[in-house]
């Protein structure tokens, strides 16, 4: 997982930014677990008991306010799944931990909610970007065991690319369609499989 860049963030600067502040974190949450895809601005103001007017202060359209929430959502989890690896020291535990971490962070992600990134295009493309950075993280992690020595002495580029190509199949819905997994699921799958196949 990656840090967004900011500029498509909402415009929560000026007079009443800690309104607008809270209001964009309700929108999330709601986005989060419901979707976006069948929401009309109409219906996002009538369920946030706001106008919309009001939510034109945090984006100047439907499209602009959906990415603005994915990349929030995206950047708050990166920042909670490395504050979890870097309070742990043991280089395999950091990579259980990493992964599970973002596990973690997926699960309260509403099918819905994955099925409408996966066909709006902004969405989808924050989703492969955060995905591929993920993988080469995971790389990173794998190569500090094996240095460490407490990973067998696998070749970390081919065992990168097959993990990135897993989790791939994860943010395409591929997985989900072969195995019923959600993408949380599969991460934790995925995280076992890993540890326990490169551990000495």
């Amino acid at each position: 997982m990656i840090k967004t860049s900011p500029p498509t963030g909402p415009k929560l600067t000026g007079r009443g930014s800690a309104r607008r502040s809270e209001l964009f974190e309700e929108l999330v949450a709601l986005l989060i677990e419901e979707g976006f895809a069948g929401f009309t601005l109409d219906e996002v103001a009538a369920r946030l008991r706001c106008s919309k007017r009001t939510l034109y202060g945090l984006a100047d359209s439907k499209e602009q306010l959906v990415r603005a929430a994915v990349v929030h959502f995206f950047r708050g989890a990166t920042e909670r799944v490395e504050a979890a690896v870097a309070a742990e020291s043991d280089p395999a535990a950091r990579l259980a931990v990493y992964l599970h971490s973002v596990a973690a962070e997926l699960g309260p992600l509403s099918p819905q909610f994955f099925e409408d990134m996966a066909v709006f295009e902004p969405a989808a493309e924050i989703y492969e970007r955060n995905t591929r950075a993920a993988a080469r993280r995971v790389e990173q992690l794998i190569d500090e065991g094996v240095t460490a020595g407490v990973f067998r002495d696998v070749h970390v580029a081919f065992a990168a690319d097959v993990i990135t190509a897993v989790m791939v199949r994860i943010q395409q819905r591929q997985v989900a369609a072969a195995t019923g997994l959600g993408d949380a699921e599969a991460y934790a799958q995925l995280s076992e499989l890993l540890v326990r196949g490169l551990a000495r």
